[in-house]
């Protein structure tokens, strides 16, 4: 049962946040309106350069998926890896 929905524009990128409350537990659902995003991007978004979005990314820490030739950072898979580690809950 969605007991709430919030929807904030936030750097020019959309979510929408749904509160789902169940028996056991309270769950978080955040639907983003841009599941990937070009690296230069993600890089102004951030406020780091594009090379150091490349580094991350060679490096396994940031998430990417190749669309055709462009390699694209796949805000979906960070998104889920971000709410995975919330461990204070």
């Amino acid at each position: 049962m969605i007991s709430k929905l919030l929807i904030r524009e936030q750097l020019n990128v959309k979510f929408s946040v749904a509160e789902c409350k169940t028996v056991d537990e309270q769950k978080q659902i955040i639907l983003i309106a841009t599941p990937v995003m070009t690296q230069d991007r993600y890089a102004q978004l951030t406020g780091l350069t594009e090379g150091q979005v490349r580094g991350q990314i060679e490096k396994g820490h940031l998430p990417s998926l190749k669309i055709g030739r462009v390699r694209m950072v796949n805000i979906a898979a960070l998104s889920q890896q971000a709410l995975d580690q919330e461990d204070w809950q």
